[in-house]
C-alpha cells in the first residue's frame, strides 16, 4: 500500500484558455504516463476525451488521471475554465489538496481565474500557481507575477522566473537553488545563472526569504542577525506555510515546449500537501485522515455513459477498501457490494484490488450516486448535508422532440444528464405541458443537449420557455346557468346562481355554499365546486388558469329526476365563465426575487438594466472585494435574456440567484400582446 504522506492530488483550475490541460498534458508525458503528447487542438489529449470536448476543443468535465512518479503517487485533476461549468470545479477543488491556479503569461489575471481562486480559498486548499505560455508573443512574467501578487496579497513568492520569453524562452532560474535551469531540444541542464539576471534573481530571493522567515520566529532572529538559512530550513518552513495557506508558491513555463514542468513537480514533491497535510473540513466538520478509522469516501463526481453505465468518482477520506467489501451507498440509502475498484487514468480505469486514504477511485454500476454523498463502512454511516454550495442554474430552455415516439428516451437521458451534473435540472411542467431543462448558462445548456445526442442518439428542439401566466378577477360579478336539457327518457337538469370576487394575491381559491332552504339538495354542492375547480384550469382571456378568486353559491334549482351531478358540474363550469367575463378579468404573471452580484464599477448600468425590465430594487448591499449585492424584484417574462446581458455588461464577472416570488398584475398595455400569442399557440396545438 502507497504511504499516505507520499500521495499528491493536484487540482488544476483557472481561466479558460490558459492551458490547463496542456499542462496536465505535458505532466503526464514527461513522466511517461502516455506514450506521447496530445494537443487540444487536435483533440487527442488523456483529459479531454469526451466526443463534445473533442469537438469544441475546449474542457467542459472534469478529468482525473492517476499516475506514479517514483515512488510518489500524483492524481491529477483538470478542470473546464468556461464559468458555465463552475459546478465540476466546485466538487473537484474539495478532494485535491493541492489547487494550481495556471495562468496565460500574456493575459494574466482574469475573470475565472478570480473566481476559481476564491472556491479555493474558501475550501482552505493550499494554493500554488503557474504562469504557462512563456513561449508566447508578448508573454510577460513579471506583468503577471504583479498581478498574483495583487491577488494572493504579499504571500505569493516567485519560486522561479523565466530567461527570455517568446520565442527566445528557453528555461528558467530557481530562485532557491539560485541555479539556471536551461533547455534544448526537450532536455534540460543546470547551469550558472547569466549576469543579466542575478539582480532580478537577488530581488526574488530577497523577497521569497522575507516571506519565509516571518513564519518562524527561530528563522527571524537568524535573519535578523544576518545569520545564515540553510535552503533546507527555507524548503522546512515555507512547505508549513503553503499548507497552512500563507505562502502561495509562484512557478513559471511552458506546458508545450514542456519546460518548468518537471521543476514544478519536484517542489511539490518537497512541499506539497499530502493527505494528512491539509484539514477536511466538510459541511462544517472536519474528517481526520485516519487510514486505521473505518472507511469513508466523498463523492465529487458522477459519470454516466451509455456503454458502461454509471461510474462514481469518490475520493477516500478515511480508512482503505478493498474489491468485494460490502459498504453504505447513502444515495441509495443501502449497503451494496463493492466489486470493482479503479484508478482513473483519463478515460482508462486501472483496476486495483485495495484503495486507501488519499486515493481517488471509479466504482462502476452504484445503484444511486449524487456528488456530494457518502460510501461509508454499514457499521459506521457518514453523512453530511449541504457539502457543495453549486449556483443555481440561471438559464431555462423548453425541449420539444424533433421525432415523434422518443419522449422517454428524452426524458430518461435529460434525468440521467441531470444526475450527473447537479447544476443541471431537468422538470416538466404541468401547467404548460413542456420540458424543461435549466443550466448555468447558455454554452451549459448546449453542451448537454449535445451530450444527450451524442450519449443518448436523440435531438431535440430548444426554445423559450412558456411563462406560467396566470388569470384572475378585479371586480365582483354575479352569474347564473341553468344546464337543462331533454332527450328522451332522463333528461339532464342543473341550475347553480354564483358570486365571484377577488382576492388577495396568493390566495389562491375559496368557495363557500351559502344555499338557504334546499335549493339544491346538498349532495350536489361538492358538484358544484368540482365544476368551478375545473373550469378555473383555463381562464376567459387567454386559457391560462384562474386564481385567487373567491365564488359563493347562493341559489339554483333542481329536478327531482333530471338533476345529476354531471349536470351541476357543467351548470357550474358555465356559470363560472360568464361571471368571470363580466368579473373584469385580468392576467398575471410570476414575479421572481432576483439577487445580483456585480462589481462596483458595474453597479450603475446593471440597475438601469434592471429598470428597463421592470424590476423593482430594494437595496444594495457591499459585499468585500469591490462586489455589489443587489435585491431586486423582476418579472420572470423579463429574466429569460438576462444572463447574457449581465455577462456583457460585467465582462463576465457578475452572476445571480432568482427564485419565484409572487403573482403581480401585468401592465394593461403588455396584455394583449401576450393573450394573441396565446391564443395562437392554443390554435396551433389543436
Amino acid at each position: 500500500m502507497a504511504d499516505t504522506r507520499k500521495k499528491r492530488v493536484i487540482a488544476f483550475i483557472g481561466h479558460n484558455g490558459s492551458g490547463k490541460t496542456t499542462l496536465s498534458e505535458s505532466i503526464l508525458f514527461s513522466n511517461k504516463a502516455i506514450d506521447r503528447m496530445g494537443s487540444v487542438n487536435q483533440g487527442n489529449t488523456a483529459m479531454d476525451f469526451d466526443p463534445v470536448e473533442v469537438e469544441k476543443k475546449s474542457s467542459i468535465n472534469a478529468s482525473v488521471f492517476t499516475f506514479k512518479r517514483g515512488d510518489y503517487t500524483f492524481s491529477l485533476i483538470d478542470t473546464p475554465g468556461f464559468s458555465d461549468f463552475i459546478g465540476e470545479v466546485i466538487s473537484t477543488t474539495l478532494v485535491a489538496e493541492n489547487v494550481c491556479s495556471v495562468l496565460d503569461a500574456t493575459s494574466g489575471v482574469e475573470v475565472q481565474t478570480e473566481k476559481t481562486w476564491k472556491i479555493a480559498k474558501n475550501y482552505q486548499r493550499p494554493l500554488f500557481c503557474f504562469i504557462n505560455g512563456m513561449d508566447k508573443d508578448h508573454a510577460n512574467f513579471d506583468q503577471t507575477f504583479e498581478q498574483v501578487k495583487k491577488l494572493a496579497g504579499e504571500s505569493a513568492i516567485a519560486m522561479n522566473f523565466p530567461i527570455g520569453n517568446g520565442s527566445t524562452f528557453k528555461g528558467i532560474v530557481d530562485v532557491l537553488s539560485q541555479k539556471a535551469i536551461v533547455y534544448d531540444d526537450g532536455k534540460s541542464k543546470v547551469s550558472d545563472v547569466p549576469e543579466d539576471l542575478k539582480d532580478k534573481l537577488q530581488n526574488y530571493r530577497s523577497s521569497l526569504i522575507e516571506s519565509v522567515v516571518e513564519l518562524d520566529d527561530a528563522l527571524m532572529e537568524k535573519y535578523f542577525a544576518d545569520e545564515p538559512i540553510s535552503v533546507e530550513e527555507l524548503k522546512k518552513t515555507l512547505s508549513k506555510g503553503y499548507v497552512n495557506g500563507q505562502i502561495v508558491p509562484v512557478f513559471t513555463g511552458s506546458a508545450i515546449l514542456g519546460i518548468g514542468i518537471n521543476e514544478c513537480l519536484d517542489a511539490l514533491q518537497e512541499f506539497g500537501a499530502s493527505p494528512v497535510d491539509v484539514k477536511n473540513l466538510i459541511g462544517g466538520q472536519e474528517i481526520e485522515p485516519n487510514i486505521e478509522a473505518p472507511f469513508s469516501a466523498l463523492i465529487f463526481k458522477v459519470v454516466v455513459d451509455p456503454f458502461i453505465g454509471k461510474l462514481t468518482y469518490a475520493k477516500v477520506l478515511t480508512g482503505k477498501i478493498k474489491s468485494g467489501d460490502t459498504i453504505y451507498n447513502e444515495s441509495a440509502n443501502a449497503s451494496e457490494r463493492i466489486n470493482h475498484i479503479y484508478v482513473p487514468a483519463g478515460k482508462k480505469q486501472n483496476e486495483i484490488n485495495e484503495a486507501s486514504v488519499g486515493d481517488i477511485v471509479a466504482i462502476p454500476k452504484l445503484k444511486e450516486s449524487h456528488v456530494g454523498k457518502f460510501l461509508s463502512d454499514p457499521s459506521n454511516k457518514v453523512s453530511i448535508e449541504n457539502i457543495f454550495d453549486f449556483p443555481e442554474p440561471m438559464i431555462s430552455k423548453s425541449v420539444k422532440s424533433k421525432n415523434k415516439g422518443e419522449i422517454d428516451k428524452i426524458t430518461n437521458g435529460l434525468a440521467r444528464l441531470a444526475e450527473s451534473d447537479p447544476t443541471f435540472h431537468m422538470n416538466f411542467n404541468s401547467e404548460t405541458s413542456e420540458i424543461v431543462v435549466s443550466g448555468v448558462g447558455n454554452i451549459h445548456i448546449d453542451v448537454m443537449i449535445e451530450k444527450l445526442k451524442k450519449n443518448f442518439n436523440v435531438e431535440v428542439e430548444l426554445g423559450k420557455p412558456k411563462i406560467a401566466y396566470r388569470e384572475t378577477i378585479t371586480k365582483k360579478a354575479k352569474a347564473e346557468y341553468k344546464h337543462k336539457k331533454q332527450s328522451g327518457g332522463h333528461g339532464q337538469y342543473g341550475h347553480v346562481k354564483i358570486e365571484l370576487e377577488p382576492l388577495p394575491r396568493g390566495k389562491g381559491f375559496e368557495f363557500e355554499d351559502k344555499i338557504f332552504g334546499g335549493a339544491i339538495p346538498k349532495n350536489y354542492i361538492p358538484s358544484v365546486e368540482k365544476g368551478i375547480r375545473e373550469a378555473m384550469k383555463r381562464g376567459v382571456l387567454a386559457g391560462y388558469p384562474v386564481d385567487d378568486v373567491k365564488v359563493v353559491l347562493y341559489d339554483g334549482s333542481y329536478h327531482e329526476v333530471d338533476s345529476s351531478d354531471i349536470a351541476f358540474q357543467i351548470a357550474a363550469i358555465q356559470a363560472f365563465k360568464g361571471g368571470m367575463q363580466s368579473a373584469s378579468p385580468t392576467l398575471l404573471e410570476p414575479i421572481m426575487n432576483v439577487e445580483i452580484y456585480v462589481p462596483d464599477e458595474s453597479t450603475g448600468d446593471v440597475m438601469g438594466d434592471l429598470n428597463a425590465r421592470r424590476g423593482r430594487i430594494h437595496g444594495i448591499e457591499p459585499q468585500g472585494n469591490n462586489y455589489q449585492l443587489i435585491k431586486s424584484d423582476v418579472p420572470l417574462s423579463e429574466m429569460l435574456e438576462f444572463s447574457s446581458q449581465l455577462n456583457s455588461m460585467t465582462s463576465g464577472k457578475g452572476y445571480f440567484t432568482m427564485k419565484f416570488s409572487h403573482y403581480e398584475e401585468v401592465p394593461r398595455n403588455l396584455q394583449e400582446k401576450i393573450i394573441q400569442e396565446r391564443k395562437a399557440e392554443l390554435e396551433e396545438e389543436k
